[in-house]
């Protein structure tokens, strides 16, 4: 692989530490700040909100600047907003930073899933998305965990400016090694607007959102199922949350090389799994070794959807694909928003710890709708095709 992908990797670490360890630091902002803790959450939104608002509208108005370039500014708006949650003297102005470095998380990963599908073959271009990604899920093993240490044992800035030293590595890794062959100029604001005409680009966005709806139903209340259900103690759910974690990682790096192999086939595979293992966890989350097992079975199917989904979104922007690729990463976060309110409702409805199960593996299995009847769509366009090449032949 293109050593390009490994700057990309490395930024993708540096977002993905940022955007979750704020979750292991909460008791310590709400107490510098006098804040309650569901005050401090409100950083966790305000960042998924940045997200969804960044990811197009940044990588619209950049629609006609070169992509390292965008890579390049991209990467300067996180530290900057790193720097300023780590130099924050009020709540609020921690809220803008936090906000400030979630704009270029979407459209980072669309405009660097785009430049990445082409530093490699059409048949590896899954497995580069992928490996992009990987920055993401060893976020979730490594930095997550290490950055909650961090930030307890010296303060949470100490965290945010460690984030941005990550950030400045990554800058000088795109700089660096990422090449101006690989960054043409996009079509076009209008012509990556166009795309979202056509039903399979929604298709593509909606089995993004019900997919991922599925994984975060569960996975958002995975400390209390399995302190309150499987018994665990409170803490044992960090080193639960790297088995979770490694199961990421693994998912990630198969997901994207089936896609590479047959990408449709690969998504109907996978949505069906991870509904299945769901399902299962209904039932294993009430004993600590199947529960255990569970997650890592969990990680693994929920985020080998990433790549496939994106490749797929891609395919179907094809020509103009860098606006639709941001969406996309938009659409993970909108699923993820969805999915805890739902997993919340079913607890909140008195159906247990284990009811959002149920809930993800439901709305995994209306993803796998989606995904069929977007094939069907496929298989008929190409029966249409022959028929009208059949005369001729």
């Amino acid at each position: 692989m293109p050593a390009a992908l490994l700057a990309l990797a490395i930024s993708a670490f540096g977002i993905g530490t940022t955007e979750f360890v704020i979750m292991g630091l909460l008791p310590e902002v709400a107490g510098d700040f006098g804040v309650s803790i569901p005050s401090a959450g409100l950083l966790i939104s305000g960042y998924a909100l940045g997200v969804v608002v960044g990811a197009p509208v940044l990588t619209a108005l950049a629609s006609r600047v070169p992509r390292k370039t965008v890579l390049v500014g991209l990467m300067v708006l996180f530290i900057a907003g790193n720097v300023v949650s780590a130099l924050a003297p009020t709540y609020g102005l921690l809220m803008t930073g936090r906000v400030v470095a979630a704009l270029s998380h979407g459209a980072f990963f669309g405009v660097g899933a785009v430049v990445a599908s082409s530093l490699v073959a059409a048949n590896k271009q899954a497995s580069a998305i992928a490996l992009m990604f990987t920055g993401l899920t060893v976020a979730n093993v490594l930095g997550v965990p290490a950055g909650t240490a961090l930030g307890q044992a010296f303060g949470w800035r100490s965290t945010f400016w460690a984030v941005s030293v990550l950030g400045v590595i990554g800058l000088i890794g795109i700089l660096a090694l990422v090449p101006a062959q690989a960054t043409t100029k996009s079509a076009g604001l209008r012509s990556e607007l166009a795309v979202f005409r056509r039903p399979q680009v929604w298709l593509a966005l909606a089995m993004t959102a019900l997919g991922f709806a599925g994984v975060f139903a569960s996975f958002t209340y995975i400390a209390p199922m399995m302190t309150e259900v499987a018994g665990f103690s409170p803490g044992a759910v960090t080193w639960l949350l790297v088995l979770f974690g490694g199961g990421l990682f693994v998912g990630n790096l198969l997901g994207g090389k089936a896609a590479d192999r047959a990408l449709m086939p690969s998504l109907y595979v996978i949505l069906a799994v991870l509904a299945a293992v769901l399902i299962v966890f209904v039932f294993t989350a009430h004993a600590q070794l199947p529960a255990s097992i569970t997650i890592a079975v969990f990680g693994a199917a929920g985020f080998a959807t990433v790549a496939p989904l994106q490749a797929r979104v891609m395919d179907k922007a094809e020509g103009a694909p860098a606006l639709a690729s941001a969406a996309n990463i938009a659409a993970f976060n909108l699923g993820n928003a969805a999915g805890a309110w739902l997993g919340g409702q079913a607890i909140e409805a008195g159906l247990g710890y284990t009811a959002p199960n149920w809930i993800g593996a439901a709305l995994a299995l209306a993803g796998l709708l989606v995904a069929v009847i977007s094939g069907m769509l496929d298989r008929g366009r190409r029966k249409a095709r022959r028929a009208e090449l059949a005369p001729a032949a």
